[in-house]
């Protein structure tokens, strides 16, 4: 008997940016751009697909942690504009390279463990408490 592969904990595998299968495959072949298949387990990523998602939520927190902190420093030290200038717009773009790959990775994982590329396809049957609780699939196209 084929055992299936032992899957690992999607929140740990994509914030390190490795296979959400296997957890140990590397799962970004640039910088943003997501592997072919897993070269450990062999999992096929060709489906990944996380859209925007990553990079609305790190802009959204990554303004606000430079808004916020260009607020303070204003109010709390007063330095000159020049230094607020040159430092919130740096700390902004480091935050984001930083956070943009873990985020994606973390988007990519959870895809993956809800399988989030088969809500559209009309030959998935929904689990069963989805079942219950929507009824036959079908019912909604008559």
């Amino acid at each position: 008997m084929i055992e299936p592969p032992a899957t690992s904990n999607p929140f740990v595998a994509g914030l390190a940016c490795r296979c959400p299968n296997c957890g140990k495959g590397r799962l970004f072949v640039g910088f943003l751009r997501v592997a072919e298949r897993c070269a450990v387990c062999g999992f096929d990523l060709r489906a990944a697909d996380s859209g925007d998602g990553p990079a609305v939520f790190i802009i959204l927190i990554v303004g606000f942690i430079a808004c916020f902190g260009m607020l303070f420093t204003e109010i709390a030290y007063r330095p000159p504009i020049w230094v607020e200038l040159s430092v919130w717009p740096l700390v902004g773009v480091v935050l984001c390279l930083a956070l943009l790959r873990p985020a994606k990775g973390l988007m990519l994982a959870m895809q993956f463990h809800n399988r989030a590329s088969e809500a559209g396809r009309g030959d998935v049957a929904p689990t069963e408490p989805v079942a219950a609780v929507l009824g036959d699939p079908q019912d909604h196209y008559r």
